[in-house]
Parts: structure tokens; C-alpha cells; sequence
């Protein structure tokens, strides 16, 4: 077997067959909330800046990405915790840093330096917890910034918008870069809320492994935000995978948002109609009165223990609200499952607007 000579991270390409391999075997495991685990620490502002940051000029509180750089300590032992827990695969503690999302603490210019650091620091915790027959896997995530290029933010201008495509292929490209550089295994887009937002990394994604004349999987994961059944810019489950299908994924899913119980409809619409791996974490239920999440590891693990005998997934983890606690225990609920196996589509010309269409040969 022979992998691309320019990729420069050593052993990555080799990581990425294993996965692949991996995943036709069993059901992998996601670890689970990066701010659940963050907030436990009790950071006032102080503890967000660290030395580094000490004077400056705005507020950082609550920018958990910059923990990477200021506190890195703690994104280290978030890290690890998974890993113990069971994960097979982590994400990066850099869901916002991108350009886009950083600028509401006036640290655009830090973009590139938090991908690089946050992949870092994942991917040390990852090689000390592999083993030889269990490798662990770093998912470089680049979440949706704050901004949406279908939407309009102004109620009363339909036609106005705060970001462009362009500038969003610039953010996400910027991002991607140094997560690749950092050492991910995988580029994970995630919490879409709005496709044309996905679209415009897919491109910056595409156009950067032209670029470095490598690439690494892409792994995609959409939002519904409520029992509608549809994304933020209105479209459905299957609408949003016909739109994305042509960047063949390594994995489509589902995240954030829902508990399990609603989320279960969603997951079986992609799992049906996708020809890839399919993904999902759901929140720890939807935020009570005081913010928090009541699903306790147990009761979720219940239902996703069901997903998975009933041919519905290939990767498991946590979003809101979830702990290692709830990791572990989804780890045990699909230990032994067999995982999906993607269908075989038919050939056809499918279109998306916010409904899919399907024309039949």
C-alpha cells in the first residue's frame, strides 16, 4: 500500500486506511461536549486569558478556543478524558476558530495559530492513548461561525447579508490549513445550520488539498434545529445530502440541537439515502430552565443503543450537554453492534431546493 509522498505529517495517510478500515468493522465512537466539560472548570475572566492574554483590550470570557493557546492544560485533559472514557475519535477544541468567529474578541489574527496548536494538542493526546491494534483518530472541527450567507440578519432587509461566500471559502480555508498542518486525520464541518455556509468550506477544503497535492477524509454533520425537521435555511435531511453528496464525504450525520428522542427520524432520512458513513451526536436532551441538559448517560444510551441494532450508524458521540460519563456508556451500548452498511444507490439526477427531488431513470 502506498500513500501520497508530499503528505508531511508522519503516519497520517496510514491512520486515514485504518479508519476507513475501521469503520467497515465497527461502530466508532465520537467523544462528546467540549463546552459541557470547559464549564466545569469555572473560568472567570482571568482563567480565560492566562498569561498571555492578560492585557487585552476586550473580553475573552467564555472563548473557549482560545483555551488552547492560554490554558492548553485543560483542553489536554478534556482530551484525555474522552480518549479514558472510550472514544475512538476526538475533536478539536476549535469549533469557532475561524476568522469569522473570532472577531468578537478581536482576535482574527489568531485563527490560523488556534488551528494549528488545537490539532496539536489533540493529536499528542490521541498517540499516547493508541495502541497497536486501537488507533485513535484527531477530527479537525470547523463549526458554522456566527454568520450565515443565506439569512438575512435584519428582519425588515430580506436581501441584506453580514458575510459572503468568499469570505467564508477565506475563513474555513485558513482554518482547514492549519488543522492539516496541526496534524488532524480528518476535516470535520460541522453544526451546519445553513448549506450554502458548508458549501463554501467543502469548496475552501477542496481547493486546499489542491493546493498541498494531498487531502484527508471529510466529514460532514448537519443540524435540524427542531422538530420541523429542517436545517436553519429551511432545507430537510435528504434536500441537505443532495446538496453536499457531491463532495463524497467520508461521513454525513447529524448533530446538536435535538436530544435523542427527537433526533431519531433525522438520523434514519440520511442513514436511508446516503451512500457514506453516517454520524450521529445528539445533545444531552433540550436545555431545562436554568440551561442545563437532563439526559443522563443511561437514558441516552438507551436510544442509541437502539439506533445502532437497527443499521443506523457508523459513528457515535456527544454534543451538548454530554460528558465522558455519557461517552463511556455509549461506548458499551454499541460495543459488539455491526455497524450500517451504506446502501447502494441507484443512479438518478437528484436535485434540492428546500425539498428534495428525485428524478427517476
Amino acid at each position: 500500500m502506498t500513500f501520497p509522498a508530499r503528505d508531511p505529517v508522519s503516519g497520517r495517510q496510514e491512520r486515514i486506511a485504518r479508519l476507513k478500515t475501521a469503520l467497515e468493522e465497527r461502530i466508532l465512537v465520537l467523544d462528546g461536549a467540549a463546552g459541557t466539560f470547559i464549564q466545569s472548570y469555572g473560568l472567570d475572566e482571568a482563567g480565560y486569558r492566562g498569561a498571555r492574554f492578560g492585557d487585552w483590550k476586550s473580553d475573552v470570557r467564555g472563548n473557549n478556543d482560545l483555551l488552547i493557546l492560554s490554558r492548553p492544560e485543560i483542553v489536554a485533559e478534556m482530551h484525555r478524558a474522552y480518549l479514558a472514557a472510550g472514544a475512538d475519535m476526538i475533536e478539536t477544541n476549535t469549533f469557532s476558530s475561524t476568522s469569522i468567529a473570532q472577531a468578537d474578541y478581536g482576535m482574527e489574527s489568531l485563527a490560523y495559530e488556534l488551528n494549528v496548536e488545537g490539532a496539536r494538542i489533540a493529536r499528542a493526546a490521541a498517540d499516547a492513548a493508541a495502541e497497536p491494534s486501537r488507533p485513535k483518530w484527531v477530527a479537525g472541527a470547523i463549526g458554522p461561525t456566527n454568520r450565515t450567507c443565506s439569512i438575512s440578519p435584519n428582519v425588515n432587509d430580506p436581501g441584506a447579508r453580514n458575510v459572503d461566500f468568499d469570505s467564508l471559502v477565506a475563513a474555513y480555508g485558513e482554518a482547514a490549513r492549519g488543522l492539516i498542518e496541526g496534524g488532524a486525520d480528518t476535516i470535520l464541518i460541522e453544526t451546519i445550520f445553513d448549506t450554502l455556509n458548508a458549501k463554501a468550506a467543502i469548496y475552501a477544503v477542496e481547493e486546499l488539498f489542491d493546493a498541498l497535492g494531498y487531502e484527508v477524509p471529510v466529514m460532514l454533520s448537519v443540524t435540524i434545529t427542531d422538530q420541523s425537521g429542517r436545517t436553519l435555511s429551511g432545507q430537510t435531511p435528504e434536500a441537505f445530502w443532495n446538496s453536499v453528496c457531491h463532495a463524497r464525504p467520508l461521513s454525513v450525520g447529524i448533530n446538536c440541537a435535538l436530544g435523542p428522542d427527537l433526533m431519531r427520524p433525522y438520523v434514519a432520512e440520511l442513514a436511508r439515502v446516503a451512500d457514506c458513513y453516517v454520524s450521529a451526536y445528539p445533545n444531552a436532551g433540550l436545555p431545562n430552565a436554568f440551561g442545563g441538559y437532563d439526559e443522563t448517560p443511561s437514558s441516552m444510551a438507551k436510544h442509541l443503543a437502539e439506533w445502532a441494532k437497527s443499521g443506523l450508524l457508523n459513528i457515535v458521540g456527544g454534543c451538548c450537554g454530554t460528558t465522558p460519563d455519557h461517552i463511556a456508556a455509549f461506548a458499551r451500548a454499541v460495543k459488539g453492534v455491526a455497524p450500517r452498511e451504506p446502501p447502494l444507490v441507484a443512479p438518478a439526477m437528484r436535485l434540492s431546493g428546500l425539498e428534495p427531488f428525485v428524478l427517476a431513470r
